[in-house]
């Protein structure tokens, strides 16, 4: 069974006025659609805390690589 959640009535009248907008159905209908909404903003926040870490852990090598390509650029010879 369920459990049941106290609203405070501006939270109740703000739920009303989306499930009218959205066309749901229920009023748990518009708290799963914001559920899945903010699971995926937590999903993506921790994807990009992920990319963040995984760039700073190859960002030594790649200057390395880019060094090492550097001498024979066409850009130092158009000067």
């Amino acid at each position: 069974m369920g459990k049941p959640l106290m609203l405070q009535e501006a939270d109740d009248e703000r739920i009303e006025s989306l499930k009218k907008r959205l066309n749901a159905r229920t009023k748990i209908d518009v708290v799963r659609s914001a559920l899945d909404l903010l699971e995926r903003d937590a999903e993506r926040t921790e994807r990009v805390a992920r990319w963040r870490k995984a760039a700073g852990v190859v960002a030594p090598e790649s200057r390395a690589a880019l060094r090492d390509f550097r001498p024979g650029s066409r850009l130092r010879r158009l000067d």
